[in-house]
């Protein structure tokens, strides 16, 4: 008998038999890459993963009578480029090779560097029990999903079999490590608690709920013009929710309910269309809480799964048994995930298991971008590419939703969306712009921070939106300093836990009509659900701009003529590079005589503007050509290595500092090191976290205000310094250049 994990009991009564562990992997990759045509290639995935535990090696090694077992994950990748015979199945069986390779390691190249699926297919391996050959069903004939749809645009084939490859991959890890967790757990007793309910089965429940919650709001809300062109607006969206699945934009001015239209979209087009979960994607941390927040309200607690991580998820393990478990993350089996861009777009170009697994439950999936514009452009192309593969093929509808619709339709945004006139949910947008107008657009030129502080200190509630964290510290330090009332500061110095009790207090202040003046970076401009009755922004892009715009008569209490956005160029603080090249387009847009900023003729030509600027610098790290298919001999050249390495939605090249002041984040440490896994641990962690600069995070480290929880590497990085972060401030990351250890206690 040959097995795939064991236990301390050295009867072997209760070890895993390697042939049940095959069969179980493979069933569960065969219903997970069935979705999207692939059922047969994860299976035969699933069967072969572990074939290099066949041999006396490995058995050796779980016996504990060897310290190495050898590599059980290249045999399985050798065997199944032997068994395709067929063209298109060789092409198909390469893709299985390269995620049984990787299902430990993470995805690796073709070829270039030690550990490559070349060097993996050469490598000499211990002889395999021919007793294999009868307990695994590996047949690798009909490997290729039969419904695959290949792009119009040849160039991008390569691309969309690279994909198909990672979607395989997912399906394949997802599925070990949920046999192996049942296994473990049931080893120890212990139930697994992964039973979210599925949403076909209660999509009809889940649209009563939205609708009894959006009557109660129609309800309790006045009946204004501004309410019943939302109620309009609602309405238009969800009649576009029985057309067939694919891409659809929603053109939505701020203010308009774009957030609750679209989740009603969504649930109608799940229950006409029979999807199988949402995926609502948001650009910026500092709003899931709020968005996730307003789903629970509308739909309770039990379906909604909230899923970002400021801190870095654990690192793939090559051991077995427990140490595997710890990769057990969430694989995005709610019926409704509410997640930001970064998990999204990071996790459709990663390699590592960890960050992959949850993929394949994209298939057939409501996936809403809110603010889709906010995609960075260096990216911007495979973001798309992947976008518009997972509609192609993976039985995805895909919904733009944002104010300020991005110019990615084909043919004018090369390899952009095959979007019809149909495809829009929004009624009228060109109407919409005009009829939701609220605020007025004044370009004042240079202002210095003092002449802030002065037109601050004429009006008692005001917002004012700067391009960075350490001008928004300048600036509230000066108005606190001259004795404005009411001064608060708002930044990602600050905890998301302390973001959100300072926005609650915001709230209330602008309700009571007592001063609120609030000093902001940029992260208060993305959905953030507040209304200030004028409002200054730092020189940026336009779409920017009707962003913070957003935040000012919000509710259309007051003329839009006395609702002034005053939009300068800060004379102390030099914009950043990339956020010239933004102010420089909405400029030429400008000199174009465009009579309303905020119009969609306006708005087109700023994305044209700054599309033309960027040429072909909208795939900065070349994922396009990363993948290559020679069609002759049906053979891959990928790069899934290199393309994760490089491919980051955020080039900020921040690290983590935990903030552990609260006592949520005190416990959920001591609880680290009580044996509470490193994943789960992340998760509640990410709301007490400050993203800092690595250089000045190693001085923190040096000067002693920072450490690390022993034994778990870099992962996670603690202050020890509390006198470093107050809640108004939030973390002087700065002060590690000058302070020494004890010059903070």
């Amino acid at each position: 008998m040959y097995y795939a994990h064991s236990s301390e009991d050295q009867d072997r009564a209760r070890w895993q038999p390697l042939a049940e562990h095959l069969r179980a992997v493979a069933e569960l990759g065969a219903v997970r890459g069935g979705k999207f045509g692939a059922g047969k290639a994860c299976a035969v995935a699933g069967w072969l993963h572990d074939l290099g535990k066949y041999t006396k090696e490995f058995q050796a090694y779980i016996a504990g009578q060897r310290r190495d077992g050898g590599d059980h994950s290249t045999a399985g990748a050798q065997e199944v480029l032997r068994l395709a015979s067929a063209r298109s199945d060789r092409l198909i069986a390469e893709l299985v090779a390269y995620a049984i390779a990787g299902h430990h390691a993470g995805l690796p190249d073709r070829s270039g560097e030690t550990g490559s699926l070349d060097d993996r297919l050469v490598k000499a391996l211990p002889q395999l029990d021919a007793v294999w050959r009868d307990e695994v069903e590996a047949d690798a004939a009909g490997l290729f999903p039969p419904a695959f749809e290949p792009h119009p645009d040849g160039s991008r084939h390569a691309f969309q079999f690279a994909f198909l490859g990672r979607m395989i991959f997912s399906t394949l890890v997802d599925a070990d490590f949920l046999d192996t967790e049942a296994y473990y757990a049931g080893l120890e007793g212990r139930p697994v608690d992964r039973d979210w309910p599925l949403l076909p089965g209660h999509v009809d429940r889940l649209v009563g709920l939205l609708d009894a919650h959006m009557a109660a709001k129609t309800k309790a809300a006045p009946d204004t013009p501004l309410n019943r062109l939302r109620g309009e607006i609602l309405g238009h969206v969800r009649a576009g929710a029985a057309l067939a699945p694919g891409v659809f934009t929603l053109d939505v001015p701020t203010g308009g309910g774009k957030t609750l239209a679209s989740l009603a979209f969504a649930l109608d087009h799940a229950r006409r269309w029979g999807m199988e979960r949402i995926v609502y994607a948001i650009p910026f941390t500092s709003i899931i809480d709020q968005t996730a927040t307003i789903f629970r309200d509308a739909l309770g607690e039990d379906v909604v799964l909230e899923h970002h991580s400021a801190i870095e998820e654990e690192k793939p393990s090559n051991a077995e048994g427990r140490d595997k478990l710890r990769l057990a993350m969430e694989n995005w089996d709610a019926p409704v995930v509410v997640t930001t861009n970064v998990q999204l777009f990071e996790s459709l170009f990663a390699n590592r298991s960890s960050r992959c697994r949850k993929l394949h439950n994209l298939a057939r999936a409501v996936i809403v971008l809110d603010e889709a514009q906010t995609i960075p452009l260096p990216v911007l192309r495979p973001c798309v590419a992947a976008l518009d593969e997972l509609a192609r093929n993976y039985g995805c509808t895909i919904v733009l939703c944002t104010a300020t619709q991005p110019a990615l339709a084909s043919p004018r945004f090369k390899g952009g969306f095959e979007i019809g006139t149909d495809r829009e949910l929004a009624p009228r947008p060109v109407d919409l712009h005009a009829a939701l107008k609220r605020v007025t657009l004044e370009l004042r030129g240079t202002m210095t921070d003092d002449d802030l502080v002065e037109e601050l200190a004429g009006h008692p509630q005001g917002l004012v939106v700067v391009n960075g964290r350490k001008h928004a510290l300048d600036l509230y330090r000066k108005a606190e300093a001259v004795g404005l009332e009411g001064v608060i500061h708002l930044t990602t110095r600050q905890t998301a836990a302390d973001r959100r009790r300072i926005l609650q207090d915001v709230r209330q202040r602008l309700r009571d009509g007592r001063p609120c003046r609030l000093v902001a970076t940029s992260l208060i401009e993305a959905g953030v659900d507040i209304d200030f009755p004028r409002a200054w922004r730092a020189e940026t892009g336009l779409d920017q701009i009707m962003q913070a715009a957003g935040r000012v008569n919000r509710e259309g209490r007051r003329p839009a003529e006395e609702s002034l956005v005053v939009v300068f160029r800060p004379a102390e603080a030099l914009p950043p590079t990339e956020i010239r090249g933004f102010a420089a387009a909405m400029q030429r847009v400008v000199a174009k005589g465009h009579r309303d900023l905020a119009s969609q003729a306006a708005i087109t030509d700023y994305f044209r503007e700054v599309y033309w600027q960027r040429g072909g610098d909208l795939d900065r790290h070349g994922v396009a050509t990363a993948f290559v298919v020679d069609p002759r001999g049906m053979t891959t050249n990928f790069a899934y290595r290199t393309v994760a390495a490089k491919f980051r939605l955020v080039e900020s090249g921040m690290e983590a500092v935990i903030v552990a002041i609260e006592e949520e984040a005190g416990a959920t440490l001591r609880a680290l090191a009580a044996g509470l896994p490193p994943a789960a641990a992340a998760r509640r962690l990410q709301n007490f976290v400050v993203q800092v600069p690595p250089r000045l995070r190693q001085k923190l480290i040096d000067n002693g205000h920072v450490a690390f929880v022993e034994g778990f590497g870099d992962q996670f990085a603690v202050l020890k310094s509390e006198g470093l972060y107050s809640r108004d401030v939030g973390l002087l990351f700065e002060d590690a250049d000058e302070l020494g250890f004890d010059g903070i206690i």
